[in-house]
């Protein structure tokens, strides 16, 4: 919700009033260590309190919690605006590179990146996109010896043909640049 309404331009309110209930996680992209909200009806919220209490959920000094949670809604539209530029330089980067190298391995639609989160489409029938995301998690002494350093990226396999990749308040623009170049690197080794 909040990076939708920061890539928007608009408050949150502005998109949840099409909703009939909301929730809001603060961790990651905020930066809370923990945390969640939900937001609906009377009824909604007290039907979602008694099952919490039946489920053993609750927390004491929640108050910390709530805290952090204070402090990432203050500084989100600065925190996830940084994001989403992460995101849109990592997919353009890698466009461009994947490209230049003419690569059939993945492609990137910069149309689609609007937020923190970045699709690559994987295509052919070879790497399968779990088979690549353990190419980008593994650190090679072949790696190493080619850039000077070996880096683990993690990307999630999202469907039959893609990864989703995701930009978070802990992801600086130097690990963009590692996770662009990693992406290269297998890339090219794939093709080889």
């Amino acid at each position: 919700l909040i990076n939708a309404a920061v890539a928007q331009g608009v408050g949150p309110a502005q998109i949840a009033q099409h909703c009939d209930s909301v929730s809001l996680c603060f961790s990651m992209g905020l930066g809370a260590p923990a945390g969640a909200v939900l937001a609906g009806s009377g009824q909604l919220v007290a039907e979602a309190w008694r099952v919490r209490k039946l489920l053993g959920g609750g927390m004491r000094q929640a108050g910390v919690l709530a805290a952090a949670a204070q402090l990432g809604l203050q500084h989100a539209e600065g925190t996830l605006h940084r994001d989403h530029e992460h995101a849109r330089s990592f997919a353009e980067a890698t466009s461009g590179r994947i490209q230049a190298l003419d690569s059939p391995l993945c492609s990137v639609s910069l149309a689609a990146v609007e937020t923190n989160v970045v699709m690559v489409n994987v295509q052919g029938a070879w790497p399968s996109p779990a088979e690549l995301c353990d190419r980008l998690r593994a650190a090679s002494e072949e790696e190493e010896a080619e850039s000077g350093q070996a880096g683990s990226v993690l990307l999630l396999p999202w469907a039959a043909r893609a990864l989703r990749t995701v930009w978070h308040r802990g992801v600086s623009a130097r690990h963009t640049e590692l996770a662009r170049r990693k992406l290269e690197f297998v890339a090219r080794k794939c093709q080889e």
